[in-house]
């Protein structure tokens, strides 16, 4: 990034308050580094690139609140007795300019943690930014998946002028503010988000389609299922709330649970 001005303004966006914790995923060369350094108590620096992990080490060696950690964060160890121990048990945010080959893994990968941040303001593709905060009624799986776990908003778009190389594509800055409670209580938030998976399978289609697709089962049993859900089989994927997918992931487990054992489930 080589516009000040934009660098400003994301550092800005995250908000911070004295006494935070912050994490820089992918600083880079620093373009809003020495912002974030100036503003959060602790600020810890993820950067897989070997040298560059190396020159931001000697750059802030003398920078007691920073510390530069060589890692791809996609395997980062976020639990207790991990890689950062300046995020257990504390709230701390992560600001971040993502590569957009890992921007969703990368995410999704905090959002999902025990120890998950209380905002993520980050910069991806503008396509992605969008998707990821699409409202209620026009939610795809990415969608569903943020929303559950946050409640996203879309800042402002960056133009290919403000790096070099300019890419080809519009970055969009994205704050992601971090859910106390869930949406729905799910003893399987990993087999909901499978089931859900499944129910986009062809997300153009109507719903009983799409879900007998994923599901691999008869359309006439996807209908049933929706039916149980109290939802019209009708309608698309992308028109069902959070709410409604759970109601529709709970009619499958019911479903399911109902089936009669065969001899080798005795």
């Amino acid at each position: 990034m080589i516009d000040s001005s934009i660098a400003a303004r994301i550092v800005k966006a995250a908000r911070i308050e004295p006494g935070e914790t912050i994490l820089e995923v992918g600083p880079g060369r620093g373009a809003i580094t020495g912002m974030l350094a100036d503003k959060a108590e602790r600020l810890v620096l993820i950067e897989m690139d070997s040298a560059l992990a190396a020159m931001l080490t000697e750059r802030y060696a003398a920078t007691n609140n920073v510390r530069v950690i060589e890692s791809d964060a996609r395997d980062l160890d976020l639990a207790e007795g991990g890689d950062i121990p300046e995020i257990v048990g504390r709230p701390y945010k992560v600001v971040a300019n993502l590569p957009y080959y890992a921007a969703a893994n990368i995410i999704r990968r905090f959002l999902e943690s025990d120890d998950a941040p209380v905002e993520i303001v980050v910069m991806i593709q503008s396509e992605v930014a969008l998707e990821m905060a699409a409202p209620e009624g026009k939610m795809g799986l990415l969608s569903v998946a943020t929303r559950f776990y946050s409640e996203p908003e879309v800042l402002f778009d960056v133009p290919g002028s403000a790096f070099t190389p300019p890419p080809k594509v519009t970055s969009s800055v994205i704050r992601l503010v971090g859910r106390p409670d869930r949406p729905l209580q799910l003893d399987d938030e990993s087999g909901f988000f499978k089931f859900v998976r499944a129910g986009f399978k062809a997300p153009r289609k109507q719903l009983h389609n799409s879900l007998a697709r994923g599901l691999i089962i008869d359309v006439t049993e996807a209908s049933d299922i929706i039916a149980r859900a109290e939802l019209d089989s009708m309608r698309r994927p992308r028109t069902l709330s959070i709410a409604e997918w759970g109601r529709l992931y709970e009619a499958r487990v019911a479903t399911v649970s109902a089936e009669p054992s065969g001899p080798d489930d005795r």
